[in-house]
Formats: C-alpha cells, sequence, structure tokens
C-alpha cells in the first residue's frame, strides 16, 4: 500500500516536471526563432554592401538497382541505375554606379536499363538530360532600381552534340531591380546566334530578349529560378524559352537534399528531333511540345 500511495504522489510531480520541461522547450524555440531573425537581418546588410558575392549549390541524385529471376516483370533479370548532377554558380559584383551579374547552371543525368536475357541491347549508361547555361549581365545604374544593361547569354549540351545546336544571345536595353534579390532584364535589341550543322531548320535572328532571375538565401534553404526568353521579330517559330528553378535545404553541415526543375520550349529543336525519323518533318506538321525535366537527391552548398 505504501508503494501505491507513494506511484501515486509521485505521478502530479512527473506531470508537472513534464509540463515544465515543455514550457522550457517553447522558450528556446522562442529565443533561437529570434536569434535566426537576426541573424537573417546581418545577411541582408552584407548582401547589400559592394563588392563580389560568390555562392554554390549543386544536386546528386543516385539510383542503382538489379533484379533476379523477378518474374513478375517483363524483364526478371535487370540492371538499372539513374546517376544526375546539377550545379548552380553566381558570381556577382555590385559597386555604387554599376553591377555584373554571373550565373551558370549545368545538369547531366546518365540511365540505365540493362536487361541481361538480351544480349543486343545496350548495357552501358546513356546520356538522359544535358543542360548547360551561362548568363552575364553588365548593367549602367540610372538609379538604386533602374539600369542600361548589356547581357550575354550561351545554352548549349555538353555530353552530346556541343554546340550543335548552340545558343548566343547578345543584346542591350534596360535592367530593373525592384527588390534585393529579383532582377528582370528587357532588351529589345538582341540578336540570337544560333549555331548547328543542320539544315535550314536552325536560323539566327533579331527579336526582344526577356530573363527574370530570383535567387535567394535564408538560413539553411537556397532558391534560384531564372526565366530566360527570346522573342524573334523575324518569325515566332525562331523564339524558345528556357525556365530552370533549383531549390536546396541543407540538412547537416553543408549538405542536404535538392531538387531542380527545368522547362523549355523550342519548335526547331522538336523539329529537328522529328526529322531524326520523317525527313518530311516541318514547324507545321510538329507540335512545339514543352520539354521538361527533373532531378531529385542530395545536396551539397559550396
Amino acid at each position: 500500500m505504501t508503494l501505491i500511495a507513494c506511484a501515486l504522489f509521485a505521478l502530479p510531480a512527473l506531470a508537472q516536471t513534464a509540463e515544465e520541461l515543455k514550457a522550457q522547450k517553447a522558450e528556446k524555440k522562442a529565443i533561437v526563432k529570434a536569434a535566426q531573425a537576426e541573424v537573417d537581418a546581418i545577411q541582408a546588410k552584407i548582401d547589400a554592401l559592394p563588392g563580389w558575392k560568390i555562392n554554390a549549390f549543386g544536386t546528386i541524385g543516385v539510383d542503382i538497382s538489379g533484379f533476379n529471376n523477378w518474374y513478375s516483370q517483363g524483364n526478371p533479370n535487370v540492371n538499372a541505375g539513374t546517376i544526375g548532377l546539377t550545379m548552380n554558380a553566381i558570381a556577382n559584383l555590385k559597386k555604387e554606379k554599376f553591377f555584373w551579374r554571373n550565373n551558370a547552371n549545368l545538369n547531366l543525368q546518365w540511365v540505365k536499363f540493362d536487361d541481361r536475357d538480351d544480349p543486343n541491347d545496350n548495357d552501358g549508361y546513356r546520356e538522359a538530360t544535358d543542360v548547360f547555361n551561362i548568363q552575364s549581365l553588365y548593367g549602367r545604374k540610372l538609379s538604386e532600381k533602374l539600369a542600361l544593361s548589356g547581357l550575354a547569354e550561351y545554352r548549349t549540351t555538353v555530353l552530346d552534340n556541343f554546340n550543335d545546336p548552340g545558343y548566343l544571345d547578345v543584346g542591350v536595353g534596360a535592367t530593373w531591380t525592384p527588390i534585393e534579390n529579383l532582377v528582370v532584364t528587357v532588351h529589345p535589341l538582341n540578336y540570337n546566334f544560333v549555331f548547328s550543322s543542320g539544315d535550314d531548320i536552325f536560323e539566327s535572328s533579331a527579336g526582344a530578349k526577356i530573363v527574370a532571375d530570383y535567387t535567394r538565401s535564408i538560413g539553411k534553404i537556397n532558391f534560384k529560378t531564372n526565366f530566360s526568353t527570346f522573342q524573334s521579330y523575324e518569325n515566332s517559330e525562331l523564339s524558345n524559352f528556357t525556365w530552370i528553378n533549383s531549390f536546396g535545404y541543407t540538412i547537416w553541415k553543408n549538405i542536404g537534399v535538392g531538387f531542380e526543375f527545368g522547362l523549355r520550349g523550342n519548335h526547331q529543336e522538336a523539329v529537328n528531333f522529328a526529322r531524326q525519323t520523317d525527313a518530311t518533318a516541318s514547324f507545321d506538321s510538329v507540335d512545339n511540345d514543352v520539354q521538361s525535366y527533373y532531378l531529385l537527391g542530395l545536396n551539397y552548398k559550396f
């Protein structure tokens, strides 16, 4: 009986202790939240200072699997795998009267599907995603938010058919920075150089270039979205756009999870691909379907 009585008296004490611990935990969380807000405010002031700001983060995704006598699927003996990586690099120079913003994006991916029962299939890794974009923007400030600017942007593939096709945009116009991390560039005087060994599908032309870039680091989060479009004055079929979104979240030290998603519209590329099986394919007979890719995996912040 004595033991039971002691236990009954101890229960309220234990419950009270648990409530006190929860209250202490909530208090500490509030302190951490307030401290993080102060850190973010200081970082914002640092980012606003003149000088170079350099940042880079990337994602690696790996998926490897093997099946032996797995009869429930069509190919019971298979080795399969996917390896992909992305890299975003940023180097921005900010001065009192001008700025120079540079960024590069690389996304490479290989896939493998080896049916061990088929001696004639391709048992190696093949290129799947192949994207390389680099931009360089120089602006001479008219005010804190508006500048006269010049832009050079180059897009191509790296693993397969380098610079075939390749796209180089060079133009001048204006750049608007309504907030610290958002940069909107409108260049009505722009020329889109297209490099290709193909036939008359790929053509260079004059047009307007529009680029919107938002890059932000908040604590453990790195985020970047870049939309770039060229609108040809000569023929709408020569227009194109690319929109790339990258996200990274740091979990431990500089390692975390990352996700990248990209969209592209390019009618010239669609027709060129269709002509691999149909030599008569043209802009009128081939739809300009939106191209897309994504990668999810481990992320590392440099």
